[in-house]
């Protein structure tokens, strides 16, 4: 098979004319020509020489122009060229040995079948000639084209010494099935079974890397099967694995919430790519083992597993190493939030939606798209009822938000302004008289308005007992009676 015309961009040519001048076989390799025959963009291209990488790389510097800086790795062999949009890695061909306690590889200088051979999987350990005289020609030693065709992950060698000698490449196998709805081949398949706890000697963080790119999947459910059946899942995600099941008294079950979890994380993959939104879905109902309790009268309830999860969410992300930033802290208030809308399907009320808002605030739409992707039955009826019920619900929200402006709620009157105004120290009773302000402003008992907010304080002063010594220039008439509802609840 020759693929030139699939080689467009210039710099193919340039580089393989590089390889022409110092005398070596250079080629593209891996994930580029993958996706080159998938059709999928890619700006990280790899090639390899049977020579020096960096002594290519920096040949190929002087056929793209004087402005095209190499970085050589020399500890690694390696070197990189950013040009254009392109990102380009350069290496010599190299053979790869491995000691049991590391995933590390011995390297040493090879041939192209050697670098072919130490990829992971035959979709990995293509490559494409470069050199004028072959340019085009692909190097297919291990049937990957024919694998890709059937859509199936296979590793070029023995499977259980591939994922022995690197387990990670078990994330990997799983994080490509699932990213591109492959089968992994019986035999390779069978290995990750096998060499399942080597994934222990890899770090944290990458593993959490290939298990970001698995939720980022089109479809993540299926990566996670695979690694739930795998047994890898149990190893680093223990919390998750506990989900799964039903048990039963007499004739009441609760659903199993491992797959009740994985619906809703493809539920939410349709509507966003946000990856922490699909966190959150992940871990919505994660303290749902530690809280679920048998009731003779109610059947199996999960009381609190809202709270307990939300709770539960750092240290999750602190062991899985993810950000204990304001990631972490969006994927914890969904977690927490995740049940209140529900009541407001049967009931809407302005208090309940200003209260909602006023907690949910910036990430309201995200925890309506968690809620509406928590909604899964066999019955479609139900499933449909419950979405349009929301409708309402969304519909209201937002009449309540421009009449109320509560999704980011700043008070009327500060604390500050407060005690200037009647020349009072920091203490407990500005705290008590801000809230009973919020209070008043979520229950409808006045608008979100500052002359409304004005009024109320100054009665609230007078019951305090406090007197007013620097009026602000805005307050209109201090004894106007404040307002009472002006909606029904």
């Amino acid at each position: 098979m020759n693929l030139a015309s699939s080689l467009e961009h210039p710099v193919f040519k340039a580089i393989g004319a590089a390889g022409d001048q110092l005398g070596v076989d250079t080629y593209v390799v891996g994930g580029y020509v993958r996706d080159l025959i998938l059709q999928r963009p890619s700006k990280d291209i790899d090639f390899v020489c049977v020579g020096s990488g960096i002594a290519l790389a920096q040949a190929v510097a002087r056929q793209l122009g004087p402005n095209v800086h190499v970085n050589v790795f020399k500890n690694f062999g390696t070197a990189q060229i950013r040009y254009e949009e392109l990102e380009l890695e350069f290496v010599g061909a190299r053979r790869e040995s491995y000691r049991n306690d590391s995933r590390k590889p011995i390297v040493e200088d090879g041939t192209l079948q050697d670098d072919q051979q130490r990829r992971d999987f035959t979709m990995n350990a293509l490559a494409i000639s470069l050199n004028k005289a072959t340019f085009g020609t692909l190097v297919d030693p291990f049937d990957g084209i024919a694998d890709m065709k059937k859509k199936t992950i296979r590793t070029p060698l023995d499977p259980i010494t591939t994922f022995s000698d690197d387990p990670l490449r078990m994330m990997r196998a799983i994080r490509f099935a699932s990213q591109l709805s492959y089968d992994i081949e019986p035999d390779t398949y069978a290995a990750i079974v096998s060499q399942a706890n080597r994934i222990k000697i890899v770090s944290q963080e990458r593993i959490t890397d290939e298990l970001n790119k698995i939720i980022l999947s089109p479809v993540p459910s299926y990566g996670f099967k695979l690694l739930y059946n795998t047994g890898l899942l149990k190893i680093f995600f223990p919390e998750l694995v506990a989900l799964y099941g039903v048990e039963s008294v007499g004739n009441k079950s609760h659903k199993d919430n491992f797959y009740h979890t994985l619906q809703v994380l493809d539920n939410v993959s349709v509507v966003s790519y946000d990856l922490w939104l699909r966190w959150a879905a992940i871990l919505h109902d994660i303290a749902k083992p530690a809280t679920k309790r048998f009731d003779k009268a109610h059947g199996w309830t999960f009381h609190g597993h809202e709270d307990k999860g939300a709770r539960m969410v750092p240290n999750i992300f602190r062991r899985l190493k993810l950000p204990l930033n304001e990631k972490m802290l969006f994927v914890q208030k969904l977690v927490r939030l995740h049940l209140r809308p529900i009541p407001l399907v049967k009931e809407v009320t302005d208090s309940a939606l200003r209260r909602l808002l006023f907690d949910a605030g910036d990430e309201i739409d995200a925890l309506m798209a968690l809620c509406r992707a928590d909604i899964t039955s066999k019955n479609n009826e139900k499933v449909n009822r419950f979405l349009r019920n929301f409708d309402i619900v969304e519909q209201k929200m937002a009449e309540v938000e421009q009449k109320d402006k509560i999704r980011n709620f700043q008070p009327p009157v500060t604390g500050d302004e407060i005690m200037d105004m009647f020349q009072i120290p920091p203490s407990r009773i500005i705290g008590d008289i801000k809230e009973q302000i919020k209070e008043a402003i979520l229950e409808g008992e006045i608008r979100n308005d500052r002359q409304e907010a004005l009024t109320l304080l100054m009665k609230i002063a007078a019951a305090k007992g406090l007197t007013l010594v620097k009026a602000p220039h805005d307050l209109a008439t201090p004894q106007t009676p404040v307002s009472g509802p002006r909606t029904a609840e």
